[in-house]
Formats: C-alpha cells, structure tokens, sequence
C-alpha cells in the first residue's frame, strides 16, 4: 500500500499498487500481455489540439519505462486534421493486440473517444479525474483513455494517466459486464 498524494488539491490517498522496478521507471506487475511485468506498448495518438499534451504524456511514459508508440497527429499547425482518423489508428492498434492500451487527447477527449469506441473490442474512457480513470480500469477493464487537452492540464492530465495505467482489472462481477458489453458489440442481448 501506498499514499499518494495529489499535487493539484494536496490531499492524500491509500491506494494498492504493486510495482516492478525496471529499465528507467517503475513498472507496474498488471501491465503485460500475460500479466507478468513485462513492458507493455501504448498507442498514443491526437488532433492538433493534442500535440502538446500528448508530448507530455510520452515523456511521462518514457520515465515509466514504457513503450509507446505515436499513430498522430504531431503538428500543432495542422487544423485541418480529422481526429477520427488518429482515434481509429490507434484503437486498431489495441484491438488487434499490437498495442496493450491506449491514450488519445483531443480538444474534449470525447471526439476522438467516440471514434475510437466504434472499434470492436475497444472500452474507451474519456474523464478528466483520478477516481474515474482509476475504476474505469478496475472495473470496466477500459483500454482506452480519452483527455482533453482543452479540460485537463498537464500535471493532472498525467496523474490520471499514471492511475489508470497501474490499475488493474478486478475481474469477478466486473467480467460478467464485460462480457454483457461484448454480447451487445455482437449484436445480441445482454440478458441472454
């Protein structure tokens, strides 16, 4: 256990997080493929909107020793940029598996959220807190975090990125609901 404590409001929170030391960072033990410590890959990706923050998240990875890998946009000039585009290539990525989550950031968080939320096999979260990050993980198992870099600055924006990457899935009752999400992507009742 752990106290963490909240640089922006400076109030303090117990929270269990198991840690591996590794590389330049900590690594937390949930982030593998198999769940065993191994370092998992990001996909990052955002409009123009994004540019600055999602360089500020990347160097927090780097820190962390993750891997992560950047599916767009990188000019901040570039207002003609469609974030359905960027959300897409990055969801694809965690799909299919070769990336393990994901964080995307446009203007709101929730554009290039609902774009990449179409994807199957994708649990977007989209917040601007800590605590909804964090249960988004453990309870919904989201793969996805959405920001907005017009909503959330950038030493809260990588606080909620830290907790929901160290998070990990309760399973239990939450696998049940996970699995009721899946039935409706396949176009079936949830109850059946």
């Amino acid at each position: 256990m752990y106290y963490i404590i909240d640089s922006i409001s400076g109030e303090s929170a117990l929270v269990q997080i198991l840690f591996l030391r590794k590389n330049r960072g900590i690594v937390p033990l949930n982030m593998g493929k198999n769940g065993g410590g191994e370092c998992c890959m990001i996909a990052l990706a955002c409009d123009h909107t994004g540019v600055a923050l999602k360089r500020e998240i990347a160097g927090m990875l780097d820190e962390m020793g993750l891997e992560w890998e950047d599916f767009g946009n990188t000019d901040v000039n570039d207002r003609n940029d469609d974030y359905p585009v960027y959300g897409y290539k990055a969801a694809c990525a965690v799909a299919s598996g070769k990336c393990d989550r994901g964080i995307l950031i446009c203007g709101t968080g929730v554009g290039i959220g609902i774009a990449a939320g179409k994807v199957k096999g994708i649990r977007v979260c989209t917040c601007s807190d800590v605590y909804t990050a964090e249960l988004s993980k453990r309870h919904n198992n989201s793969n996805i975090l959405t920001m907005g870099a017009r909503v959330v600055g950038s030493e809260l924006a990588k606080m909620i990125a830290r907790h929901w990457l160290t998070a990990e899935f309760e399973g239990g009752r939450h696998q049940r609901r996970i699995d009721m999400i899946a039935a409706i992507e396949e176009g079936r009742s949830p109850e059946a």
